[in-house]
């Protein structure tokens, strides 16, 4: 494909290490709108999720287990909750718990309900339809609550657990007051500090150390860029994870803060990015220091703090500010909407979904093939349906005797045959998709699918990253697969009205259905 190109550059492609080609599947940064890394002065990264890789299934246990003990000992829920283990399997990211119901529910991109359970049981598919299908879902309704951050995951699965061991037929119980209950317990344990006393006391049992995590921050700051920390989490906490997670990493940097020019904890994000609210230096301790701060000064550890001051006493602002951050709303959302910086997208789930997805790419390109196939199936089935249609109507209009109608009706008997053919192969091929896709998304997931999937269309979380990150990726030390020069692109997209100019030629002896790499979309990105 690059017969075009002088030997001499052709003989360069491949050559120098560190532009991303290198790297695994599941580590690469996917692009959704184009970034220029070499326009990028200044690089900010929360912490929780971010920098620091928590191992989920030790931490959501724990938090399960002390919200559930809370619903007891503080809001009167039965002692039986205690009972209750945490389902790993059953919640995903991109949830919604709907509080009217007491359902939880999965979407595509177009807010179709596809998956929903009410409890630990399935919704049947018409009760689903007459929840969900006559007016759109809202996610910004009281009614809804969306898990987007794996911080939630414990709530949605305790919020499906506490009512299939509770409830009764007919004796339904009050979702809303349930809900809330289990969202107010699960924020009180993280803002009292009981659930990061419990981390802070075992480190390495909750929080992952990446050993690319240092030479990533390394790379970039080697490059000339500035980096800064912007955590909610207070002093305490945050010396202790950055400790445990960066110090020691690299001889260059005996302590975490030698790797960043600012530190802020406390932000309040998404607040920070929209108040006025000032930044205050903290001592050793965390007891605020007198004065108001007029620079962040390296090794200084400041707190709470604003969008528009951080960018005054930085120097830098607008899209030469790459923020990396883990939520959704809470750090790329606001960020976006309210100000120029770049964002990206830490996605934890990525690397699992992917290495799945590698596993099984057989399947998947056997339904990409087939799904063509069925186009094709569907244009021939109703070709013959409009042509017999008129053959019938032809009949019906002659007399009975009339000598034109035996040859006609033989023509009838044969197109009925060939359109029972047709209806057939896309029976079995219907049935082949299913199949595959079933083996595909309940393989990984037997509730939900997969993560950034609905049927055939994206999720609804799906849709909010490409709406919302720049680029994405599993892991913020990721960058270290890259150039910190890198120009991230956007692969061309195609609309469906451009992909008949890029369709192969009808298929025959001599042409095979189109593999999945032939059918640009949002998921080329």
């Amino acid at each position: 494909m690059y017969a075009y190109l002088d030997p001499a550059v052709r003989a360069l492609l491949g050559t120098v290490r560190g532009t991303g080609r290198d790297a695994p599947a599941s580590r690469q940064v996917f692009v959704n709108r184009n970034l220029r890394m070499d326009k990028v002065e200044v690089v900010g990264f929360d912490m929780d999720y971010t920098l620091a890789i928590y191992q989920l299934l030790h931490l959501e246990e724990v938090a399960f287990e002390m919200t559930a003990a809370r619903l007891v000992e503080r809001r009167g829920w039965p002692e039986r909750l205690r009972e209750l283990r945490y389902l790993p399997d059953f919640v995903i990211r991109g949830l919604v718990v709907d509080k009217l119901t007491g359902n939880l529910f999965k979407m595509d991109r177009h807010n179709h309900v596809g998956r929903a359970y009410h409890g630990l049981t399935p919704v049947p598919r018409d009760e689903r339809y007459r929840l969900y299908r006559d007016e759109r879902v809202a996610l910004s309704s009281p009614r809804f609550a969306w898990i987007d951050t794996l911080f939630a995951l414990p709530e949605g699965s305790l919020f499906a657990q506490v009512i299939q061991m509770l409830e009764t037929p007919g004796d339904p119980l009050d979702y809303e007051k349930l809900f809330i209950d289990i969202r107010e317990s699960m924020d009180l344990i993280h803002a009292d500090g009981t659930l990061k006393a419990r981390v802070k006391a075992d480190l390495p049992h909750f929080i992952l150390r990446d050993p690319e995590l240092g030479p990533a921050l390394h790379k970039l700051r080697s490059s000339g860029k500035r980096l800064f920390l912007l955590t909610n989490s207070h002093l305490d906490y945050t010396e202790a994870v950055m400790h445990h997670v960066l110090d020691g990493v690299l001889p260059e940097y005996p302590s975490w803060r030698n790797f960043f020019d600012a530190v802020i904890t406390g932000s309040a994000k998404p607040g920070f990015f929209s108040s006025q609210s000032p930044f205050v230096e903290l001592d050793a301790a965390g007891a605020a220091v007198a004065g108001e701060v007029h620079s962040l000064e390296r090794g200084h550890t400041y707190s709470g703090g604003n969008r528009s001051d951080l960018e005054r006493l930085l120097g830098v602002g607008g899209d030469r500010v790459l923020y990396v951050g883990d939520h959704i709303y809470g750090d790329i959302l606001r960020s976006k909407k309210s100000s120029q910086w770049r964002t990206c997208l830490v996605i934890e789930e990525l690397e699992r979904e992917i290495d799945w997805l590698d596993q099984h790419r057989a399947a998947l390109e056997e339904v990409a093939g087939l799904e063509d196939l069925r186009l094709r199936f569907d244009d021939e089935a109703s070709g013959h349906r409009a042509a017999l249609n008129s053959v019938e109507r032809r009949i019906d209009r002659l007399p009975a005797d009339d000598p034109s109608r035996p040859p006609l009706e033989a023509e009838r008997q044969r197109m009925k045959r060939e359109l029972d053919s047709l209806r057939a192969a896309l029976r079995d091929a219907n049935g082949r998709i299913q199949a595959l896709q079933g083996e595909v998304e309940i393989g990984y997931n037997r509730y939900w699918g997969l993560t950034f999937k609905e049927g055939s269309e994206n999720s609804r979380i799906s849709e909010q990253i490409e709406d919302y990150a720049c680029v994405y990726t599993s892991r913020a030390s990721n960058f270290v697969f890259y150039s910190p020069m890198q120009y991230f692109r956007v692969l061309r997209q195609a609309m469906p009205h451009e992909l008949s100019a890029l369709r192969l030629a009808p298929w025959g002896e001599d042409h095979a259905a189109p593999a999945a790499g032939d059918r640009p979309s949002k998921a080329t990105r």
